[in-house]
């Protein structure tokens, strides 16, 4: 068995949360009232959705969620097929962030969980704060 990423994250409403990670991951593996997993072959991951999550003041220790690709052109593919999907997207071509440029966009989940899908095109030596504070918050 190859390894793979598990992630579980509380949710203030699981229906919602389930809608927005269909569009994103396809089709729930496993589907309670209390629980769903999503179990997604490109990339690997097995993501669990728990409801439970209490609203809090602040942002919590969470920056954000990635997942690296190998090109720019697979950037586009996955940006046009969560379109499709109808999930909302952030673009964020070309940006320096966390000494390296990227091409990327951001997806949201409901409860403000921040997904990065982006290629890694070439490391930087400087941080470039006000280009990243998305990303690496300062």
């Amino acid at each position: 068995m190859t390894p793979s990423v598990h992630i579980s994250l509380n949710v203030r409403d699981l229906g919602r949360s389930v809608d927005f990670y269909r569009k994103f991951l396809g089709d729930p593996a496993k589907l309670k009232s209390d629980y769903a997993k999503f179990v997604a072959r490109d990339p690997e991951i097995h993501l669990a959705l728990e409801p439970g999550l209490e609203p809090v003041a602040g942002a919590g220790s969470l920056s954000h969620l990635g997942i690296r690709v190998p090109s720019t052109e697979e950037v586009e593919r996955r940006k046009q097929d969560l379109l499709g999907r109808g999930v909302e997207i952030e673009e964020e071509p070309r940006a320096e962030c966390c000494y390296a440029l990227q091409e990327k966009f951001w997806l949201t989940d409901p409860d403000g969980n921040r997904w990065e899908i982006y290629t890694a095109l070439e490391d930087v030596e400087t941080r470039q704060p006000k280009e990243c504070a998305t990303c690496c918050p300062q």
